[in-house]
């Protein structure tokens, strides 16, 4: 696969990173995931946005605009012969000294990785998937706030938990966070609905405030569809109507049953997406 490393394209196996790059060394590096739709970046400048924001939390000079990016895309989908693909845009800080760093960092490494978009099974989007508790709580941002950064091993040790519950084939993992109340998906954000009214965590619950989350909030203003944000227990989400995952790659995917820690199954809106979820997926498809 051909990959943009600094603005170049190369091989995949020819990008390298100095050992001396801080993302490597520090974990200091930030990243957002996207897909196109018939060759273009779907909520690409909300993407950008946010990383803006995390390389100034971070003092990681990027000064890359719109324009470039829409570029670069182009040119990989090209090279490597796809029509639409999955992205990841990564943005480490770069080679500095050993030793932790007061000063700002002025010449990042810059990767932009591309593959083939997943197969996803029309059924996935009727029938929906499991969403299983996790006992592992979500840990608490590093900064003010969730940055999308390099710091994965809540998630990746999430996912091995994950594997511990034989009846979860399929499912999305769900952290409490420290008080105990609903947060996120191991890669998602989760929202539910009770008596028509949508319900999500609020970013204060520690989540990461994801560019799919934000799209859906505003499509249920839209929509007259009323929303809160909250802090919610998981008694409140397994007593919903329907509950539904979002993120940039799998859009919105109903959840149509919960587990628990014991294994105890309870269904969700009768084993089928339910009718918010629906009009909420349908409208968030137009782009």
């Amino acid at each position: 696969m051909i990959i943009s490393m600094n603005g170049s394209l190369c091989e995949e196996k020819e990008a390298v990173v100095s050992a001396y790059d801080h993302g490597f060394l520090y974990g200091m590096g930030l990243f957002e995931t996207f897909r196109t739709y018939q060759g273009k970046a779907f909520l690409l400048k909300e993407h950008l946005e946010r990383l803006a924001l995390g390389c100034k939390e971070l003092a990681i000079q990027l000064k890359i605009g719109l324009a470039y990016w829409e570029q670069q895309i182009e040119q990989l989908l090209a090279v490597n012969h796809l029509q639409d693909g999955y992205f990841r845009l990564s943005v480490s800080a770069g080679t500095d000294l050993l030793g932790l760093p007061t000063n700002e960092y002025l010449t990042p490494t810059v990767i932009l990785y591309v593959k083939a978009l997943p197969v996803m099974d029309d059924q996935l989007y009727v029938k929906g998937k499991p969403l299983q508790q996790l006992r592992l709580r979500r840990n608490s941002p590093e900064g003010e706030w969730r940055l999308k950064s390099f710091h994965y091993m809540n998630n990746i040790m999430a996912k091995r938990e994950l594997m511990e519950y034989p009846w979860a084939a399929g499912a999305e993992g769900l952290f409490l966070n420290q008080a105990g109340v609903v947060a996120e998906g191991i890669v998602s954000n989760v929202f539910f609905i009770k008596e028509g009214k949508c319900y999500t965590p609020e970013v204060d619950t520690g989540i990461l405030p994801g560019i799919t989350r934000q799209k859906v909030i505003d499509l249920a203003e839209q929509l007259n569809i009323r929303l809160e944000q909250g802090l919610y227990s998981w008694e409140e989400l397994a007593a919903a109507d329907e509950i539904f995952l979002t993120n940039s790659i799998q859009e919105l995917v109903p959840v149509t049953t919960l587990f628990d820690l014991e294994g105890n199954q309870q269904q969700i809106s009768e084993g089928i997406i339910g009718p918010v979820t629906h009009k909420l997926l349908a409208e968030y498809r137009l782009f």
